[in-house]
C-alpha cells in the first residue's frame, strides 16, 4: 500500500460532497478516478495534496513517498527559457553533477591517501545517486518530454513567461513528469494536448515506474493506460479492476442487478401492503394482528434505493427536415495560408450523404480553419468547395457568439424553439450540464466552454441535413458524450467533425480524413481502422524498394492483398450492417402481425366487418413484407458467408 484513504467524509457547507469513501493505491498501480463534473474528483486531489482537509477519515501515505500534482487550474510562474524551466525542476542532479565535478578535481589535486579515500568514497556514493536517477540521460530525457508534448526545437530558448495558458500548463505537465515522484496526480492532463502529445503521453505513463492517479474525460487515454477504475457518484467511491471499458461493462452489470433487485423489492412490498390492507379490511381481530405483525416486518426492511439512472426523456433526437442529395460536399484542390504559415494545400475530397467523416491532423494544420471554410467564415486563398442539392449545414463552433447576453439559458432555447415544452428544455440542457436553477442564469455569465455546451444543445434541435462540429465534446462529461454519441449514430444526415477525442471517432465516425500541411488522406472505417491501416501502410512502406531498383514483386502482391483485404472488410461492414436493420425491421413485422392475431380474436372486432377487413387487409401487406425481408435476409446471409470465406 502506498497510499489509503479511509471513510473520507467532506461538505462545503449543507452540501455534501464526499461520504465515506475508501480505497488504497498500490505501488505502480494505475488508476482512474471517474464520475460526473462536480462529483468531487478534484476536491478528492485536494484532500490527498493536503490543501483541503477531509471532516472525517484518514489520508495514508506511505513514508518517503513524494507527490507530484498536476492541478486542472493553476497559476504557472516562470522566468527562465522552456528548456531551463524543465532542466532546472531536477535542480537536485544538476546540483549533484557539480559535486561529482568539483570531487574529480579534488582527487586530481590531493597526494594525501587518507583524503583521496575518502573523496573516491564520495565520489561512489554521489556518481551512484546521479546514475540510479538518470542524471546522465538527462538533457536527453529534457529533450524527449518536450517534443513529445508537443515543443518544437526552435522553441525550445523561448522565454516561458510568454508562453499561452495552455503551453504553460504542458511545461508544467514536462516538469512534474521529470520530477518522478513516487505518485503521480493528473488532473485532466490531456485538456491542452494534440493528439500526438496524447499518444506519447500515453506510452510514458504505461511505463512510468510509479503509482499513477489520473482524472480525465478522455475514455480512450483511460482505456490505454489504467489498470484500475474509482468512480465517484452520490459521494460514495465503488472500485472497479480493470481499465474503462471493463469498467463501463460491470457498472452497466450491476447497475441491471441493482434495478432488477429494486424491483423486486418493490413488488414485494407492493403485494405486502394489498395483503395487510385486505386483512384490516375482514375488521377481525385476529386479521388485524396479522395485518400488523406484517407491518412491523415490512418497516424492518431494509430499503434498497432505486439505481438513479439516465432519464429516458433525456435522449435526443436529431432529424433533418429536408434530405440532401447523395453528394453531399465537393472540395477540389482548396489551399489556405496566413502570413508566414502555411495550412494546407491542393485539399481535394469528397463527402457522400450518411457519412460521418472525423477530420483530424496535428495542431496547426488548419482542421478548425478547413470548417470555417466550408461554413463560409473565411475565403480560401484557391480552390473550391460544391454543397450538394438540398444540403443546410448545421455548423458548432466553440467561440460561438449570442445576439443577446442577457437572455437566460432557458430563455435562449424557448425562444429560439417555442413549440419546445419546459419539460423538453429542461432534458435538453441537463443533457449538456445545466440543470436546475442554472437554466436561468444569463448567457453572459458564461464562461467559453459553457457558452459552448449551450450551442451544442442548440444545435441539438436543428433541422439542418450536414452538421458541421469544432470539437464538440470539449466540455462535456462522460454522460454528456453517451447522449451525444447515441444522438449521432442515430442521426440520417451526414456529419463532418473535428475532434481529439478517440474513443469518440471510434464510437461515431465510419471514416476518417488525416488533413497535413501538404494534403489530406481518407481512411474507411473509425479511429481503430485508421490507426491499424497507417501501422500497415508503414510497414509497407519501409519494405518498398528505392528508387531506381527493382521492384520488390513479393512487398507489391502484399500490398495489393492488404488492399484487397481492406475492401473486404468494409464490405463485410456493410452486409452486416444491413442484416442488423432488415432483422430490427423484421421483428417490428412480426410483432405487429402477433397484434393483428390478437386483435381479430376480440369479440368486438370479430363481430365488426370492416374493422374484420382492414385487420385482415394490413395481415396481408405485413406478410408479404416479410416474406420479402425475409428472403433479402437469406440473400444477404448468403452473401455474408461468401465474404467471409
Amino acid at each position: 500500500m502506498i497510499l489509503s484513504c479511509q471513510n473520507i467524509n467532506k461538505s462545503f457547507g449543507d452540501k455534501t460532497v464526499l461520504e465515506n469513501v475508501n480505497f488504497q493505491l498500490e505501488s505502480s498501480e494505475k488508476v482512474a478516478l471517474v464520475g460526473a463534473n462536480g462529483a468531487g474528483k478534484t476536491t478528492l486531489f485536494r484532500l490527498i495534496t493536503g490543501e483541503e482537509h477531509p471532516d472525517n477519515g484518514n489520508i495514508i501515505i506511505a513514508s518517503d513517498v513524494k507527490l507530484g500534482y498536476l492541478a486542472q487550474h493553476q497559476e504557472n510562474v516562470f522566468s527562465k527559457s522552456i528548456y531551463d524551466e524543465l532542466l532546472y525542476s531536477r535542480q537536485d542532479l544538476l546540483d549533484v553533477e557539480s559535486e561529482l565535478r568539483n570531487t574529480e578535481k579534488l582527487m586530481q589535486s590531493t597526494h594525501d591517501s587518507n583524503e583521496l579515500e575518502d573523496l573516491y568514497a564520495k565520489y561512489e556514493r554521489l556518481n551512484h545517486f546521479f546514475e540510479y536517477n538518470n542524471g546522465y540521460a538527462l538533457e536527453s530525457e529534457v529533450t524527449g518530454i518536450l517534443k513529445g508534448l508537443g515543443f518544437e526545437e526552435s522553441e525550445f530558448t523561448k522565454s516561458a513567461s510568454k508562453l499561452s495558458g495552455g503551453q504553460k500548463t504542458r511545461l508544467a505537465l514536462g516538469k512534474l513528469l521529470l520530477s518522478k515522484p513516487e505518485i503521480l496526480m493528473l488532473d485532466e492532463p490531456t485538456n491542452h494536448l494534440d493528439m500526438n502529445a496524447i499518444i506519447w503521453l500515453e506510452g510514458y505513463l504505461k511505463n512510468y515506474s510509479g503509482t499513477v492517479l489520473i482524472t480525465s474525460h478522455d475514455r480512450y487515454f483511460l482505456n490505454s493506460i489504467v489498470n484500475k477504475v474509482i468512480e465517484i457518484e452520490f459521494g460514495k467511491s465503488t472500485v472497479y479492476r480493470g481499465n474503462y471499458t471493463s469498467y463501463s461493462e460491470k457498472k452497466a452489470q450491476l447497475r441491471k442487478a441493482q434495478l432488477k433487485a429494486y424491483l423486486k423489492q418493490q413488488d414485494e412490498i407492493k403485494h405486502q401492503e394489498q395483503v395487510i390492507e385486505k386483512l384490516r379490511s375482514f375488521n377481525r381481530e385476529k386479521s388485524i394482528k396479522r395485518a400488523e405483525s406484517r407491518e412491523k416486518v415490512l418497516n424492518r426492511m431494509e430499503r434498497i434505493d432505486k439505481p438513479q439512472e439516465l432519464n429516458d426523456s433525456m435522449r435526443l433526437i436529431l432529424e433533418p427536415e429536408l434530405e440532401s442529395g447523395k453528394d453531399v460536399l465537393s472540395v477540389t484542390s482548396l489551399s489556405k495560408s496566413f502570413p508566414g504559415k502555411e495550412l494546407f494545400k491542393d485539399v481535394s475530397f469528397e463527402i457522400k450523404k450518411g457519412e460521418r467523416v472525423a477530420l483530424i491532423g496535428n495542431n496547426g494544420t488548419g482542421k478548425s480553419t478547413m470548417l470555417k471554410i466550408l461554413n463560409h467564415e473565411i475565403l480560401q486563398d484557391s480552390g473550391e468547395f460544391t454543397p450538394g442539392a438540398q444540403v443546410e449545414i448545421g455548423y458548432y463552433d466553440q467561440e460561438v457568439s449570442f445576439s443577446d447576453l442577457d437572455k437566460t439559458l432557458f430563455e435562449e432555447i424557448s425562444d429560439s424553439y417555442p413549440e419546445l415544452t419546459k419539460t423538453r428544455i429542461r432534458n435538453l440542457l441537463a443533457a449538456f450540464l445545466f440543470t436546475g436553477d442554472e437554466v436561468f442564469q444569463t448567457i453572459g455569465s458564461l464562461s467559453g466552454g459553457e457558452r459552448g455546451r449551450l450551442s451544442l444543445a442548440k444545435l441539438m434541435l436543428s433541422k439542418a441535413n450536414f452538421l458541421v462540429l469544432d470539437e464538440p465534446t470539449n466540455h462535456l462529461d462522460m454522460t454528456s458524450k453517451e447522449i451525444l454519441e447515441n444522438v449521432l449514430n442515430d442521426y440520417t444526415g451526414t456529419l463532418l467533425f473535428v475532434s481529439h477525442d478517440r474513443y469518440f471517432i471510434n464510437q461515431v465516425a465510419t471514416s476518417v480524413m488525416e488533413l497535413s500541411h501538404t494534403g489530406i488522406v481518407k481512411y474507411a472505417g473509425n479511429y481503430d481502422d485508421f490507426k491499424a491501416e497507417k501501422e500497415k501502410l508503414a510497414l509497407t512502406s519501409i519494405n518498398e524498394p528505392e528508387s531506381g531498383s527493382e521492384p520488390n514483386t513479393t512487398d507489391s502482391e502484399s500490398k495489393k492483398d492488404w488492399l484487397t483485404q481492406k475492401n473486404l472488410n468494409a464490405e463485410r461492414r456493410k452486409k452486416e450492417s444491413a442484416i442488423k436493420k432488415l432483422e430490427s425491421e423484421i421483428e417490428k413485422l412480426e410483432t405487429r402481425s402477433e397484434e393483428i392475431d390478437d386483435l381479430l380474436s376480440q369479440v368486438e372486432i370479430a363481430t365488426n366487418s370492416a374493422k374484420c377487413l382492414e385487420l385482415s387487409n394490413e395481415k396481408g401487406e405485413v406478410l408479404s413484407q416479410l416474406e420479402s425481408n425475409y428472403e433479402k435476409w437469406e440473400e444477404l446471409q448468403m452473401e455474408l458467408e461468401e465474404l467471409n470465406s
